[in-house]
Order: C-alpha cells, then sequence, then structure tokens
C-alpha cells in the first residue's frame, strides 16, 4: 500500500511542532567554520550563531549542502517505517546543490521512491511546501500529483528581502566586490529576491523605511488580486524582531484573513545575509 513521506532541508526552519504534527523529517545543511562542520541549528543554534556573526574578527563561514550520505540514511529510515514514496523539498537549487543531493539519495536506496522539489526559494516560504505537501497527502494525493500542486504553488508564492550590510552578500559570493562597496557607500538598502533560482536584485531602495513600504505595496497588489483566497504571511528576520513585529503589525492592522507568523532566518541562510536583515514572504496554501 502507497505511504508518502516528507523530507525538507533545515532552511525552511519550520517549529518542531509543525513537524511533528505533520511528520516532516528534515535534513540539515552544515556550517563550516576554521575546517570544523556544524549542523545548522543541532549543532548551531540560531541565537548562538547571531551572536558569532556579530563579531567581526571572527572567521567568516562557509555552507555546505548535506552529506549524500545523512541523505541515504533518511531515506532507509522512511523505507523501514513502511513509506514508499517521499515528496523531497529542497531550498533553491540555484544556491545550494541540497536538491542535486535529494536525486543523487534517491538512486541509491532501492524499493522507496523520492520525487524531488526545488522550491526555487528558502527559509519559510519553503517550509510552505512541505505543509502543502501534507495536506495534500491527507486529502489522499498521489505523488506525481502532489508534486504538481507544489508547482502551480509556485506561481502564487514570492518572498522579498533586504540586508542591512552588502558585504555578506559578497563574502559569500553572492554579490561582487564593487557592487558591495558602492552599495554601502551609498547607504543602498536593495530589495532582493529570488529569480530563475538565484538570488538577484529587485529594486535598489536608499533607506530601510522605504524599502519596507516598498515590500509592503508588493504585497497588497496580491492581497488584493486574492482577497478571499487562504492568504499565509510570514515576516523572516536575523537578530531583528522588533522589526519584524512592526511589519506583523502593520499587515494586521490593514488586511483581513491572513495568517500570519513571524520566523527566524536559520543559520546557513544567515551566512550569507547577515545580520539585521529582514524579508516578507506570502504564498496560497
Amino acid at each position: 500500500m502507497e505511504k508518502i513521506a516528507i523530507m525538507m532541508d533545515s532552511t525552511a526552519y519550520l517549529p518542531e511542532e509543525i513537524k511533528k504534527e505533520l511528520d516532516i523529517r528534515t535534513i540539515f545543511l552544515n556550517i563550516i567554520i576554521d575546517g570544523t562542520s556544524y549542523k545548522e541549528i543541532v549543532d548551531m543554534p540560531v541565537e548562538k550563531y547571531n551572536e558569532y556573526l556579530k563579531n567581526p574578527n571572527n572567521a567568516f563561514p562557509t555552507t555546505s549542502q548535506p552529506a549524500i550520505g545523512e541523505v541515504v540514511a533518511c531515506l532507509e529510515k522512511l523505507k523501514k517505517e513502511g513509506y514508499t514514496d517521499v515528496i523531497s523539498i529542497a531550498l533553491s537549487s540555484g544556491i545550494s546543490g541540497t536538491f542535486s543531493s535529494y536525486s543523487v539519495a534517491g538512486l541509491m536506496v532501492d524499493g522507496i521512491n523520492v520525487y524531488p522539489f526545488d522550491s526555487e526559494i528558502s527559509c519559510l516560504p519553503e517550509g510552505y511546501y512541505a505543509i502543502k505537501a501534507a495536506k495534500l497527502i491527507k486529502e489522499g494525493k498521489k505523488p506525481k500529483e502532489i508534486i504538481s500542486a507544489l508547482n502551480d504553488m509556485k506561481k502564487v508564492s514570492k518572498a522579498y528581502f533586504m540586508v542591512d550590510d552588502l558585504s555578506h552578500l559578497q563574502r559569500g559570493g553572492r554579490l561582487n566586490g564593487a557592487q558591495a562597496l558602492v552599495g554601502n557607500l551609498l547607504q543602498v538598502k536593495p530589495i532582493l529576491h529570488f529569480e530563475n533560482k538565484v538570488i538577484v536584485p529587485f529594486q535598489k531602495i536608499r533607506t530601510y523605511k522605504k524599502g519596507v513600504s516598498r515590500i509592503l505595496e508588493l504585497f497588497d497588489e496580491f492581497y488584493r488580486e486574492n482577497k478571499g483566497e487562504n492568504i499565509r504571511v510570514c515576516i523572516l528576520h536575523i537578530d531583528s524582531p522588533n522589526n519584524a513585529i512592526e511589519i506583523r503589525d502593520y499587515i494586521k492592522d490593514n488586511y483581513v484573513g491572513v495568517e500570519m507568523e513571524i520566523a527566524e532566518i536559520s543559520p546557513v541562510i544567515s551566512t550569507h545575509l547577515g545580520i539585521g536583515s529582514i524579508a516578507l514572504g506570502w504564498t496560497i496554501l
């Protein structure tokens, strides 16, 4: 009998109670500091890592996709638990090899079918795909139907974010040095987003306040087009809870029928965005 599991990577950073309730398994990405590898969240909790990033004298970390062996071990465990199929949700293949790891590991384990899904995004907006997949499983949908529905969900899923300091994107190879230098000198707070699976500038804004206003304008357009649907919004931040609360309260006061949550950005993604970053993501669940 068909039994479908959900696997996702740790950058989606869903609360443990949701993962437990929906039986979502997590594969962890890694932080490498001075040659030592740490599983994000497990070995390197968010709070501890944020403190590390705040010290400019600390060695700049690097990040890596999950080891193939860890993915294989998870698939073997699921197979022993009686699962026949796995929906494997990965952060964007344009910034990580996690999707590739799922694909390769799936070929190494007999007796279980793996359906890798490239979310083309990261953080909690990626986690929404796992939540959607869990709902579809409960509705009795087949794996290929679930993947098709997740691809349809991409059409209504967006996320925009701002970094406080461009140097993290530059040091992590996501932005060239000249762009970072000029941007910081001009106090540019660029709005970034995912396009064709990679992080690219959406619009250059001179101040944080104007940047937030522009992102909220984009959400307003989405809301007006989809009012009455099951709109889900997440406000993401890196050690900037007050800014996240302010955005949440604004949406709460101005839009009805919107389910919201505030979430922190996981260490792997924090490495590239830096302290003070803020993001807003939305979809229809």
